[in-house]
């Protein structure tokens, strides 16, 4: 575990990258872990944690390639959302991630009612916004709405998809 801890910080004030990892970069890894957990916390509150099956860690990138990931936020109240990908990537340096899915869409269950649904998700830990510039669909409320693009912060639970909007009522069933 101090190890982890150490390849994943060691060089956390030099700059990244931030360009794409080549099929050729990932066999190059500088750990490959069966397990990967990451949990993100301010003083004993835990905001939110990733968790992945199998996880590729690039020290120079500041960069984590991770398989069947499993992203939980929590809130203030106890209140939970859980998202699935199918993989991702995360950044060791800045703490935003990427989720994206081939098959299935992300789904985001909001404590409101609605769900969301996304081939691909950011997480930007700087302003703590969940973005996509994918194809989107929130349902809800006898609501379904389409669009490309989204922004929006977990907690307050606030969304805007941010451009070709359709808005259609649906019998809530």
């Amino acid at each position: 575990m101090v190890f982890l801890g150490y390849l994943l910080f060691r060089n956390a004030e030099s700059s990244s990258s931030g360009g794409p990892i080549s099929l050729n970069a990932i066999e190059k890894a500088d750990a490959k872990l069966g397990e990967f957990t990451f949990t993100q916390s301010k003083g004993e509150t835990v905001e939110w944690q990733v968790r992945a099956k199998q996880a590729r860690l690039f020290e120079q990138e500041k960069r984590a390639v991770l398989q069947e990931v499993v992203l939980t936020f929590y809130g203030g109240s106890g209140d939970e959302v859980t998202v699935h990908g199918e993989e991702g990537t995360f950044n060791t340096a800045t703490k935003d991630f990427v989720l994206a899915n081939q098959e299935a869409p992300i789904v985001v269950q909001t404590r409101s009612g609605y769900t969301i649904y996304t081939n691909r998700l950011e997480w930007v830990e700087a302003v703590k916004e969940i973005r996509t510039t994918a194809p989107v669909r929130i349902v809800g409320h006898g609501l379904e709405i389409q669009g490309q693009g989204l922004m929006g912060r977990i907690p307050s639970e606030e969304f805007e998809i941010l451009q070709d909007v359709h808005v259609d009522l649906v019998s809530a069933s």
